[in-house]
């Protein structure tokens, strides 16, 4: 797309005529004009009075009219908030009183609220302006050098103007921290913020709790977007916020350093990307700048295989770091002073010295040395006292090299633990002194939500992380993208997420509707006809008011009521979800429904038990809504007509791979039940003899199994493909066969046993009888013998 296109596209309409004229300036550059060659060739030449023109036109009228604007708009949206400050602060100074009008509290509250609304939205717009324009101005100049040849160039003219002028440096933090403190006093003050509808607060203090980590990357045009976003449910957490009455807080975000650990061989990194288990990881960290002596804390991290991560963390001064990363410090004088306190043993102690000798001994072990810095700006966001949800938005990151392997040109002294050539002089985002090599600017800023596990996700967090203002980035790590951008002659594995840092994760707002309600639809499909292969009763994903169709739906202005009623229609109105009505005026027929339902809810908690043990069996015992349907057709009520074509028959048939290779997968199962059995009555009809007739019987029994098999088998497949590919609600699972062969079979093995035993019993007591006759023949004559022998003899 063409910038002028993309200008027109990014104006807010309020300040139309505020932004750079574009057409204008392009207009007097004579864009259309022959390219200058130093011949005659160009209808009307490029003159002193042109490039003059051009010049004043775009470096004193449109820049001094977009930074005039900016300047002006930036000082409104600063009086606006004093205004809010000053109208919250006499609420401040009202909260001990006990004759105040707590409607009157109220409606300030509420009226401050949209006016914070307001100005965060054009916070927003002005952050774009400034953003659009400052690209208007580089792309103006960079056409007229082009343009114009070697003779004209003012691309340099036009960079320095823009560097001594505030509308494209200016830093929104303290501001957007001013209006964070705000919002958490208003929602406060209305009893409407996220304090409210979240549970309790956190107060018994636990050290150990298990997070679910949810990490996006944000494009830096949709950064302060996502601030205020965020900044209007959850206020910014401040690292040394002033007193809890003082609205006016004026600070910027802090700068972050940490310093990740591995050896020459990346034993740690290989790890992590491998997903190993017991992958662990260390680093240093701290906050600021290291020559105004921060806390420093080393922090090791293992993840187990299920997922799960435990830390160990022990603060340093920076004079004992070197001295502990070679195990000649241990904490002896605050074990000591532990120790003293508690007048002899003492759990503190004894988990320090756990804590020194579990992370010295992993540095050992692996043989650990610093190799990479990340340094980066955070904004924190989190209610103070409450640790359900952390958010953390981390930009202008920079992964800088800290290793020495290389012995003639290291990048840190190898005596030493850090780069002196960053600390000392305190140097910022951009590094611009780095050498290129040893750096790499991480394209995105970096957004990790965590929520206390089993916490309720709120709905406005989901509406963010389906949002086209971020694009997911599970298992996102910083030092293993370091070593990846840095390190890539010395390692064979990366990470899967290199390859999507040349796309741009910018996307339109239609079409990220579009595609959160087809995933939707999508997983409820597959959910509806995988679920009986599973063996349980799966149902399509309901739109239920609350869920991020309806919300996407209800910010389109549809309601939520209304978009849930519309999906339930087709399915008679026993389907419309109860939230929903109950948000509808209770009419005649919303109330015969709603009894309805709760009849309906009786009986089947009545019969559940009676037919549990049955619908386990046989299909047609089946409680599925499907099964109850047909089993008992329903009237309609008055006016309700069955619809023609259903809901989740629209559209083409859209069928996952896996659910035909499932069905595929038990058609291939029943075949090999069916060779197993045909080997078997084969192998047992030559074994048998010809006067055998049981072991023949049993064969041809056993090659009938094999043949109903193999036939049920391709009837099964057939049925199901049937079903999958009509859209049908019917239950997949059929248990007739599998109960019939293994029924079979084992009163076919009953048999064989019995006829053995039986056979053995004859064999028995044949036996039995030509010992009793030789015993008789040897009593009558007096001397052993044969009877065959005997009678010839006497013949």
């Amino acid at each position: 797309m063409r910038f002028g296109k993309t200008l027109k596209n990014s104006i807010y309409p309020p300040w139309e005529d505020k932004y750079i004229d574009y057409s204008k300036v392009k207009k007097l550059l004579r864009e259309g004009d022959v390219d200058v060659d130093d011949s005659d060739n160009e209808v009307q030449p490029w003159t002193e009075k042109d490039e003059e023109a051009f010049v004043q036109e775009l470096v004193n009228v449109q820049l001094d009219k977009v930074n005039n604007f900016q300047a002006e708009m930036s000082q409104k949206l600063r009086e606006r908030t004093a205004a809010c400050e000053a109208k919250l602060g006499s609420l401040v100074k009202k909260t001990d009183g006990e004759t105040d009008n707590q409607e009157e509290r109220r409606k300030i509250a509420s009226e401050a609220l949209q006016e914070l609304d307001q100005i965060t939205k054009e916070v927003s717009e002005l952050e774009k302006y400034s953003r659009i324009n400052f690209t208007g101005f580089l792309k103006a100049a960079k056409k007229h050098d082009r343009k114009r040849g070697a003779r004209y160039q003012i691309r340099a003219l036009v960079q320095v103007r823009l560097s001594h002028l505030p509308f494209n440096s200016e830093d929104y933090s303290p501001l957007l921290n001013r209006l964070s403190a705000m919002y958490t006093f208003a929602r406060q003050t209305l009893n409407q913020g996220p304090e409210t509808s979240q549970g309790p607060a956190n107060e018994g203090g636990i050290t150990h709790e298990t997070y679910d980590s949810y990490k996006f990357w944000v494009h830096e045009d949709n950064v302060i977007e996502v601030k205020t976003y965020i900044l209007r449910q959850l206020p910014v957490l401040l690292y040394n916020p002033t007193t809890s009455k003082e609205l006016d807080v004026s600070q910027k975000d802090p700068t972050i350093t940490s310093l990740y650990f591995d050896n020459p061989q990346f034993d740690l990194y290989n790890g992590k990307v491998t997903r190993a288990p017991e992958a662990g990881s260390l680093r240093l960290r701290w906050s600021g700048d290291l020559k105004d002596k921060p806390n420093i804390f080393l922090e090791k991290k293992v993840v187990t295989e299920d997922n799960h991560s435990s830390e160990v963390r022990v603060q340093l001064k920076e004079k004992h770091v070197m001295e502990f990363l070679k195990g000649e410090y241990g904490f002896e004088k605050k074990i000591t002073r532990l120790e003293d306190v508690a007048h002899g043993e003492s759990q503190q102690a004894e988990a320090l010295k756990k804590d020194v000798e579990d992370i010295q001994s992993f540095i050992k072990e692996y043989g650990l040395q610093p190799m990479v810095r990340a340094n980066y700006t955070r904004t924190a966001f989190q209610i103070p006292g409450d640790s359900r949800i952390r958010i953390s938005l981390d930009t202008n990151l920079a992964l800088i090299r800290e290793d020495s392997l290389d012995p003639e040109r290291p990048c840190r002294d190898p005596e030493d633990w850090h780069r002196h050539d960053i600390d000392d002089v305190a140097m910022q985002y951009p590094f611009s002194s780095i050498n290129k090599g040893e750096i790499s600017r991480f394209p995105h800023a970096l957004l990790e939500i965590k929520l206390r596990h089993g916490a309720r996700h709120a709905e406005w967090l989901d509406d963010l992380m389906v949002s086209h203002l971020v694009k997911e980035a599970p298992r996102f790590s910083k030092f293993a993208h370091g070593v990846a951008q840095l390190f890539e002659d010395n390692i064979n594995t990366f990470p899967f997420w290199l390859g999507e840092l040349e796309n741009d994760i910018r996307r339109d707002p239609e079409t990220a509707f579009h595609e959160e309600q087809e995933r939707l639809a999508k997983r409820a499909e597959e959910e509806m006809v995988v679920g009986s292969f599973l063996g349980s009763k799966a149902s399509p994903l309901p739109l239920m008011v609350g869920s991020p169709i309806t919300r996407m739906q209800a910010g389109r202005g549809i309601s939520p009521a209304r978009s849930s009623v519309t999906a339930g229609v087709a399915a008679g109105p026993s389907s419309v979800p109860t939230a929903a009505r109950e948000i509808l005026p209770e009419t005649e027929s919303n109330r015969l429904a709603r009894v309805a339902d709760e009849a309906d809810a009786q009986q089947a908690n009545r019969e559940v038990g009676e037919t549990s043990y049955l619908s386990s069996l046989f299909p047609s015992f089946s409680t599925s809504r499907y099964a109850q349907a047909h089993r008992q057709r329903r009237s309609l009520p008055p006016g309700v007509e069955a619809p023609a074509v259903w809901i989740k028959d629209a559209g083409p048939v859209r069928v996952e791979s896996k659910v035909w290779l499932a069905n595929q997968r038990t058609f291939i199962k029943w075949q090999h039940v069916s060779v197993l059995l045909a080997s078997l009555s084969l192998a047992l009809y030559n074994a048998a003899g010809i006067d055998n007739t049981v072991a023949q019987v049993l064969a041809i029994v056993y090659t009938s199994f094999a043949v109903f098999a193999s036939a049920w088998g391709w009837y099964m497949h057939e049925t199901r493909a049937r079903l999958i590919r009509e859209r049908s609600g019917k239950d997949l699972d059929n248990l007739f066969g599998p109960i019939v062969v293994c029924v079979g079979l084992a009163a076919a093995l009953v048999l064989n046993f019995g006829f053995k035993y039986q056979a053995a019993l004859r064999a028995a007591r044949d036996s039995q009888n030509n010992v009793l006759a030789a015993s008789t023949f040897y009593n009558t004559t007096g001397e052993p013998g044969l009877p065959g022998l005997v009678k010839q003899e006497n013949y």
